[in-house]
């Protein structure tokens, strides 16, 4: 009887030993875990910028406007414009209370080229994202240095920001969004500042920490000027640009990286109604992926200007 009983207390003796010695194993394998795995890390915020080409509310766009609301001119292409923090285009021209002069114009007569948006235009940009637009181009005072305030007043009152403008009068956009720091700055080719002033520009807001996207209105319609446009985005490039978005040749250009910067040399139609051939009539958009550092990837979304007003996605897309 004495012997059972030792063996059982020598059992139960052993049971407690490998209990406590797996359950303090346990508790080091847990230690051990804890302090091997690795640091959680939260992936690096970016900002999505939709950037687009030029954008025309006269002509046959305005009388669509006019007929069915100036919405629907966005209605296909409104989706993937509020997938990004915000937009920004190229504002072809004034806004003001003018009556349209190109609104049943002869096709190649200087009224065809004169242009006027409604008042409403700023609006129907805040509703569709736009946080800010460039007004640096050719057409921006069709109707004088009046059609040029008169833009300005109609875009503060919707909170849409602008940039760029004639020399003498053209200003950089500050904005910021998700603790990154943005200054848009326009280039006009056709009456703004020289080259060197912008690039000017450029160092400054670079040195203030911002990360800088040019918008140049520059080139040759319909025809690829790119060739003759590389040295001033070199430049734009080497003063600290992140980015160089061209548009006025109303037709998609190249694209490359020159350094880090990306450069697209025109991105074509965006909101218009040019009609007569492929290249007038497909545009490109970009969804911009800028980091903290300033670095900018771009997936292309190529468009299609259909003749009732809209802009749609077309189908291909890719990504630089």
């Amino acid at each position: 009887m004495k012997a059972a009983a030792y063996l059982l207390c020598g059992v139960l003796a052993a049971g407690a030993v490998l209990f406590l010695f797996a359950h303090r194993e346990s508790e080091l394998f847990e230690l051990v875990v804890a302090f091997a795995a690795p640091t959680p890390t939260f992936e690096e915020k970016e900002v999505r910028i939709f950037a687009a080409g030029d954008m025309l509310f006269d002509r046959k766009i305005r009388q669509v406007s006019e007929a069915l609301g100036g919405d629907f001119v966005f209605s296909c292409i409104s989706e993937m414009i509020s997938g990004a923090d915000f937009a920004v285009a190229n504002l072809e021209g004034p806004i003001t209370e003018h009556a349209s002069r190109s609104v049943g114009s002869v096709v190649g007569s200087p009224d065809n080229y004169f242009f006027t948006f409604p008042t409403t235009t700023a609006a129907l940009l805040s509703r569709h994202n736009f946080r800010a637009v460039g007004i640096g181009n050719n057409h921006i005072t069709n109707f004088g240095i009046s059609g040029l305030i008169s833009t300005k007043w109609y875009l503060n009152h919707e909170d849409v920001g602008y940039f760029g403008g004639i020399q003498g009068d053209e200003g950089v956009y500050e904005t910021q969004e998700n603790g990154i720091d943005f200054a848009f700055i326009g280039y006009n080719e056709f009456g703004g500042s020289s080259v060197t002033e912008v690039a000017n520009k450029i160092v400054s807001a670079r040195a203030a920490g911002r990360v800088v996207i040019v918008y140049s209105h520059w080139g040759d319609e319909y025809i690829d000027s790119s060739l003759r446009l590389r040295p001033i985005a070199e430049l734009f490039a080497e003063s600290g640009a992140s980015a160089i978005i061209g548009s006025h040749p109303h037709v998609v250009l190249g694209s490359e990286y020159i350094g880090d910067t990306l450069v697209y040399y025109s991105l074509g139609n965006f909101i218009f109604d040019q009609y007569w051939n492929s290249d007038v009539s497909h545009g490109l958009t970009l969804m911009l992926h800028v980091n903290k550092s300033g670095y900018i990837t771009a997936d292309e979304h190529p468009v299609t200007i259909l003749r009732d007003g809209r802009t749609c996605p077309a189908v291909q897309e890719t990504t630089v």
